[in-house]
Formats: structure tokens, C-alpha cells, sequence
């Protein structure tokens, strides 16, 4: 077998190198100086993703990135081109790429203790679950630490069943919890199932969502930017979340055994979904609800959690709820990984029925990255700039929205943050998927990095580093105007 050529492909710094022309709008500037690229060439890297990877691991874009290093909120490909992150590795870069404090604690803590597992003690993870616990409210202070938003999942769904001695989960249409097996079945997305047998005593409830769902409108959504739907909903009562309440109960009535239920899931806004809202008031009855009947209420705050939503630190804040459970990852590590369940004391010792345990949970650099993401949270003060900078990003994409048709909403709190693309404004059916391509391939080209989400694809997802300034959003709202107005001038052109 031939040894795999490397090559050194590095074009210095170049901020925006764009191929479009003067015309565009300028990047901000970055004082950090990549590494030059001295890896794999790019066609020899694309033959062993070929060849070597599962074909599961679709890549974005026509000809997907070669990212090559990270500083912030910035990325760069081999050639040392730069681009603004808008999508954070999948919500999951909390703090900023190769955060200099959060990397430091890393390295530190591998110069003194790798891995031992929970076996012994060591002193990270206990300093870490304390300040964990203090972040949380109530009685919310037992922490069990894994390595994923779906490992964090798959063991909520194990606490709710050992603790209330019932088999029957609830969770949301077009909501994402994971791609275990186990939790694949609280995952209500066709797009995200496997057919095998996976959702045994699981039952997916309506999507109580303002924008395509049957009821909600101009009124419904704890956010900066509403719908442009039409609502009859008073300040202070929600007609709408009354509407898909009914319509869980409905659940219970007809679909649990004897009205009883081992627990509902639900993130506090929905990630993979689309960054779709819950009317205001829904999930606080919902969640009467499933206590009245037995359950326990878990908290995805695998994308919403640790300061995103801007007002809050965790997004269930938000509703004026307080789970049984609480999931969180992704965050949490700023890109190691890292994740946890959070629960009471009591649910906690359900689990002391058999042994269990996580060999990577709570390892020693783990936690003390984890810890190193506490702190520059706080003194970065990154959940204010969430809320300030999110919701000056969402009122300027709101502008976007009444300026071309194609943009049928605009939605979110905060830094996470949802476009829906629509052919048609008035059916609000989804974006053609060559048409959205279009849109999402022309950001790239201008340096911009946005996400997609939703069941057919056509949301972009801007879940950025919570590091991001207005100058950043300024460029994005320019890179997206261009992209959208090449968009529309080529239907009209199609259209003659």
C-alpha cells in the first residue's frame, strides 16, 4: 500500500478570501494567525473519509471543509482561509475555539491525571459537582457524569422507569434527544429513525409549535421576534398552548395504561428540530400534568443549557418550570466530551438497585475543562452578551424576514436561533431543497458558517460561540442579505 502523501498547504491569513469579488461585504478582523497545514492533502483526505469512514458521516456543503484549526469564534481550512462559525460545532463550542483558559486547564490537568475512573477519588470531579449542584435549583444536587447528550438521555429514561416503577415516556413530534438505541425512540423525527425496534412504551405527543403547528401565532413565543401570524391570544393567557395541552391529554387518556406515566422529555426550545418554541404557559401544564399522573419531568438542556438563551442559565428557566431530571452535554465542554445528568436525591437512589457505571464519566480532564467553562462563563460574562448580542441578532434577521418572502420566520432567545426558508409564504411550505442549497452554499462562500435543521431541512440554525459580537452579526445580516437578494433576483430571472 502506497504511504499517504502529506502536503503543506497554508496561504497566509487571509481574512476574507473571498472568491466573489471587492463587492462583498468585509469580514471582520482576527488578529490570530493560523498554523500552517501540514496533514493529509485534501483529495487524499476525501479518499480515506471514503473509504475508512461509515457513509453515515454526511458532510456539509458540495465540497466540505477541511477545517484545520480554531480560535474562538473563528475557523480555518488548510489553505488558511477564515470563517465565522455560526453553528459552534453543533451548539456544542460554548466559550470560543481553543479558549486559552479553558485549553490551559486541559493541559494542565493531563500533566498531572489523566484517568483513573470512579474507583478512587480524585479532586475534579467532586469540585466539579459541586459547582454543577450550586448552579441548579431546589434539590437538583446529584450529578452523574457521562460522555454525551445521548448517554445523558438513555440514563434519564432509565431514572424515570426505576423511579416511578412505570414503563410509559412521553416526549415531542419533531423533538431530538439522541441516537443510542435506547433513546432513539424518544427521538420523534422520521429522518433520525432506524426501523428496528426502538420506541417500546414511548409515545410522541402533538408538537405544540406557533409557526407550523395548528395553533399560535403573533403572541405565542417568549422570544424578541414573532410570528406574522395572526393571534387572538390575550397577554396574559395563551390560547394556543391551552389548545395542544388538550391535545396531550388526549395522550393520556387514550394511549397510557390506566392514565399513568413514567415521565415526559422535552427541551426547553427544540435544537435539531428547527429551534422551535413552545407557546408560552404549555410546558408549565404540561408538567402539572405529568406529576398529577405519576411522571417525572426531564429537561433536555443539551443545546439550551449553560447561559445560551441569553435571560437564563438554563432554558427551562425560561418556561417557569423546574424539572425531576436534567440533561445537559454538548456546551458544557466547549467541544470536549462532556456530559451529565443532574437529579434529586431521591430519584438518585433508584439507580442503587443494580450496579452502574461509566468508565469515561467524570474523568479528571473532563471535569476539569467543565470547570474551566464555569469560569469563563462568569467572568467572560457570556450569558449577558447571549442576551444582548442574540436578541440585536434576531431583530436584524427580523428585517431580513419582512424584506424577502423566502424567509417565512424567524424565531429563538438568546444565541440559538432559527431561519425557516419557505417556497411560500402563505402555505409556509418548505424551501425547494436545490433553492436552499443555494442560499446556505453562497453564506459558506462569503465566509459564513450557518447550520440546518428541521424534518425537511430548510432552517438555518445559527447556534454561534457565545463569544460572537455585534460586528459579527453585523457581517453575518450582510453576508445573508447578499445570499438572499442573488436568491431572489435568480427566481425572477427563472420566473420571465
Amino acid at each position: 500500500m502506497a504511504t499517504l502523501r502529506r502536503a503543506s498547504l497554508f496561504l497566509v491569513g487571509r481574512p476574507g478570501c473571498h472568491r466573489h469579488g471587492s463587492s462583498l461585504p468585509k469580514m471582520p478582523a482576527c488578529s490570530h494567525v493560523p498554523k500552517p497545514y501540514t496533514g493529509l492533502n485534501y483529495d487524499e483526505m476525501s479518499a480515506v473519509r471514503e473509504k475508512h469512514l461509515v457513509p453515515c458521516l454526511k458532510s456539509y456543503y458540495k465540497k466540505p471543509l477541511l477545517i484545520h484549526e480554531g480560535h474562538m469564534q473563528w475557523l480555518f481550512d488548510q489553505t488558511g482561509r477564515r470563517y465565522l462559525d455560526l453553528f459552534g460545532g453543533i451548539v456544542t463550542v460554548s466559550v470560543g475555539h481553543c479558549h486559552p483558559k479553558v485549553t490551559a486547564a486541559a493541559t494542565a490537568q493531563m500533566n498531572t491525571l489523566w484517568h483513573t475512573t470512579n474507583i478512587y477519588m480524585h479532586p475534579k470531579i467532586h469540585e466539579y459537582a459541586q459547582r454543577l449542584a450550586d448552579k441548579m435549583p431546589g434539590d437538583l444536587k446529584v450529578v452523574y457524569f457521562v460522555n454525551s447528550g445521548s448517554e445523558a438521555n438513555d440514563l434519564a429514561m432509565l431514572l424515570a422507569r426505576l423511579y416511578t416503577k412505570q414503563f410509559d415516556l412521553i416526549s415531542f413530534r419533531n423533538g431530538y434527544h439522541g441516537m443510542s438505541p435506547y433513546v432513539m425512540g424518544i427521538t420523534a423525527q422520521s429522518t433520525w429513525r432506524f426501523d428496528v425496534p426502538v420506541a417500546q412504551g414511548v409515545h410522541h405527543a402533538m408538537n405544540p409549535d406557533p409557526y407550523q403547528g395548528l395553533w399560535g401565532g403573533k403572541h405565542c413565543r417568549d422570544s424578541p421576534v414573532q410570528t406574522t401570524r395572526d393571534c387572538a391570544c390575550a397577554p396574559d393567557e395563551c390560547e394556543a398552548a391551552n389548545k395542544y395541552y388538550e391535545q396531550l391529554e388526549e395522550v393520556f387518556k387514550y394511549s397510557l395504561p390506566r392514565g399513568k406515566v413514567a415521565g415526559l422529555f422535552a427541551e426547553s426550545i427544540q435544537g435539531v428540530g428547527g429551534t422551535v418554541q413552545f407557546p408560552k404557559g404549555f410546558l408549565k401544564k404540561a408538567y402539572e400534568l405529568v406529576r398529577i399522573n405519576g411522571g417525572v419531568c426531564i429537561a433536555d438542556e443539551v443545546q439550551t443549557g449553560f447561559g445560551r438563551t441569553g435571560e437564563h442559565f438554563w432554558g427551562f428557566e425560561g418556561h417557569g418550570v423546574r424539572p425531576d431530571i436534567v440533561t445537559m452535554a454538548k456546551g458544557m465542554g466547549n467541544g470536549f466530551p462532556l456530559a451529565a445528568v443532574v437529579t434529586t436525591p431521591a430519584i438518585a437512589e433508584a439507580l442503587g438497585q443494580a450496579l452502574h457505571f461509566n468508565t469515561f464519566g467524570g474523568n479528571p480532564v473532563a471535569c476539569a475543562v467543565g470547570l474551566s467553562v464555569l469560569d469563563v462563563i462568569q467572568e467572560e460574562r457570556t450569558q449577558e452578551n447571549c442576551k444582548v448580542v442574540g436578541t440585536y441578532f434576531l431583530q436584524e434577521l427580523s428585517k431580513l424576514r419582512d424584506q424577502f418572502s423566502c424567509v417565512g420566520d424567524v424565531r429563538g432567545k438568546g444565541l440559538m436561533i432559527g431561519i425557516e426558508m419557505v417556497s411560500d409564504r402563505a402555505t409556509k411550505a418548505p424551501m425547494n431543497n436545490k433553492h436552499f442549497m443555494d442560499v446556505w452554499e453562497d453564506c459558506k462562500n462569503m465566509g459564513v458558517l450557518i447550520g440546518r435543521g428541521a424534518l425537511n431541512g430548510n432552517v438555518l440554525r445559527i447556534k454561534p460561540p457565545m463569544c460572537i459580537n455585534k460586528e459579527d452579526v453585523d457581517y453575518s445580516i450582510a453576508v445573508l442579505r447578499k445570499a438572499l437578494q442573488t436568491h431572489t433576483e435568480k427566481a425572477k430571472r427563472q420566473a420571465s
